[in-house]
């Protein structure tokens, strides 16, 4: 991710020297919660190797938002920007070695370096797209069609992530996403 930084933003390439201590590596374990809901996100991460998910309690139950994967950032962006607290749960689902990066780092580097505040516009920007894909389908399309679209579009989630995950993640039982498995293997 740090690459893809630095070949997108040349003044932070040519200013490494200098902002290169608005970068902390960070190794966690599988399971590891980096922002619980409620809490105010102060840090924005960058995924160098593992996966992350974002999810929230509803009435018990742990709903899945989205996962995110190596080169991805990930934050409570809304919080990390308004100082509100957090919606969701930020929580590795494997061990993962992350680059984070402070509010206050984040700022600096909006404000000194221009290019770098375009390309977190840009990168917020397609991420409200991917939310309008999601809430669209989740409207349009039933149980199966989501699940079809998913390993047709990111493979890696059904191949990485646990299947309880990826049925609240699809807003149905583990059972019925065992069935759906089950009926498209069938026709396979």
């Amino acid at each position: 991710m740090i690459d893809i930084l630095l070949g997108k933003i040349p003044e932070l390439k040519s200013n490494w020297d200098k902002y290169s201590c608005f970068f902390r590596e960070e190794k966690i374990s599988a399971g590891t919660v980096l922002l619980s809901e409620g809490s105010v996100a102060n840090t924005m991460y960058l995924i160098k190797k593992g996966c992350l998910r974002i999810w929230f309690n509803k009435d018990g139950k742990d709903i899945t938002l989205q996962f995110f994967f190596e080169g991805e950032a990930v934050s409570s962006i809304e919080s990390f920007l308004s100082g509100k607290p957090s919606e969701f749960t930020i929580e590795s689902i494997e061990a993962s070695e992350l680059v984070a990066v402070s509010k206050s780092a984040f700022q600096e580097m909006v404000h000194s370096v221009p290019s770098f505040g375009g390309f977190m516009q840009e990168y917020l920007v397609k991420r409200l797209i991917h939310y309008a894909g999601l809430f669209l389908s989740r409207i349009r399309d039933n149980p199966v069609e989501r699940y079809e679209d998913l390993i047709k579009t990111n493979p890696q989630v059904v191949q990485r992530i646990p299947q309880h995950f990826i049925a609240s993640y699809l807003g149905i039982t583990p059972v019925s996403l065992s069935r759906i498995r089950k009926r498209l293997k069938k026709i396979s």
